[in-house]
């Protein structure tokens, strides 16, 4: 009998350890939750794209378990927050730009590496349990910050999984009054605003020129220092242009220098005309364009010269009111200055003022024809 009960305590007593380890493994078997954040602006193009069509799928595949915090740049906290993840995660030059992806340690950057990346991301931290929100200096605070006052309005708490909509509500609130747009970006749209004012005197002192002359010098040539300097900008231009074709059209981050926000400008809906082409490649077929004027008038003769020469004088007229037009847009549209950009349209004010001072001679009456 005291060997049946002891029997019976052994087998209770397995019976407890088994139950308690299958509760462990269901427990620890469980999903965890995958916690990431997301960089993006209002203007960014790219942006809207990964947060329309990139995440709602993903979103409705994970459910509650993928928890993501929209982060908006313009705003001084959110810069404040994204320059503390540059430094935190050492994002190269290269890669610093809008919508940026933080999973754990793992940067995304673009609308390329988001999709491409994002999947197998999110399947590798669901098999090991989920992950904790990136290690971003003061980003903790702001969430408890940010809870806190989603408490007091009874909105739901930002620590939850934030749909895709809800970003793109939360981009309609953003400071978007002049004065906020150019403190986006205080020394890049510093530097545009002072040369958009050189590039509309030089404008205004051809203009004026134009009509004071009446018409065009018949005999002058561009020679000398002139021609080459011009053909220099073209190439300058040109090059510019090329490059900022293949970030549009590849959606490549890309390459900024100190100042201004280039990628914040390649991103946004100013960076296609009417929506459909790239303004790089507006720039490549208007430089080319001036090359092959600029040719003809170095190797032609007489009426054909002429022509080529009024040409490249026209199409720079019109690349300076362009860019005068796109230099606009950046510091008191956008919010942001791209130096590729500046650099293009000063080499196209340069090119109007050397190819006007060659035309516009004042006191140089037209070739009169010869009368037998």
């Amino acid at each position: 009998m005291k060997r049946e009960r002891l029997y019976a305590l052994f087998a209770l007593l397995a019976g407890l350890v088994l139950a308690g380890f299958l509760h462990v493994t269901a427990v620890y078997a469980q999903p965890g939750i995958i916690h990431v954040v997301l960089f993006y602006s209002p203007s960014c193009g790219h942006c809207h794209y990964v947060i329309t069509e990139v995440l709602p799928p993903l979103q409705e595949q994970y459910g509650d378990q993928l928890q993501l915090v929209g982060i908006d740049v313009t705003q001084a906290g959110g810069q404040a927050l994204y320059q503390a993840a540059v430094q935190r995660f050492n994002i190269p030059d290269n890669m610093r730009g809008v919508p940026a992806l933080i999973i754990d340690d793992t940067v995304l950057v673009g609308s390329v590496d988001i999709p491409e990346q994002l999947p197998g991301l999110l399947e590798h931290y669901q098999a090991v349990g989920g992950v904790n929100w990136p290690d971003i200096p003061g980003f903790a605070d702001a969430l408890a910050a940010s809870d806190a006052a989603a408490d007091e309005a009874a909105a739901p708490e930002s620590s939850e999984s934030i749909a895709p909509e809800a970003l793109l509500a939360a981009e309609t609130t953003a400071p978007d009054d002049l004065l906020s747009r150019i403190q986006r970006d205080p020394a890049g749209n510093a530097l545009a605003i002072i040369l958009l004012a050189g590039m509309l005197l030089a404008l205004g002192s051809v203009v004026v020129r134009m009509w004071r002359q009446g018409q065009l010098a018949a005999h002058v040539e561009l020679n000398g220092w002139r021609a080459w300097a011009v053909a220099l900008l073209c190439l300058v231009g040109l090059g510019v242009s090329l490059y900022l074709a293949y970030v549009e059209t590849t959606d490549t981050t890309a390459v900024c220098g100190p100042i201004g926000d280039c990628n914040t400008v390649q991103q946004s809906p100013y960076a296609m005309l009417f929506g459909l082409i790239p303004i790089g490649i507006l720039g490549v077929a208007g430089n080319v364009a001036m090359l092959i004027a600029w040719a003809a008038t170095q190797w032609s003769q007489g009426q054909t010269r002429r022509t080529a020469l009024t040409a490249l004088l026209a199409l720079a007229l019109f690349g300076t009111l362009f860019s005068i037009y796109l230099t606009f847009l950046e510091p008191f549209v956008i919010g942001a200055t791209c130096a590729w950009c500046l650099t293009s349209a000063v080499s196209m004010t340069l090119i109007l003022l050397i190819v006007a001072g060659t035309l516009l001679v004042r006191g140089v009456p037209p070739v009169q024809e010869a009368h037998a």
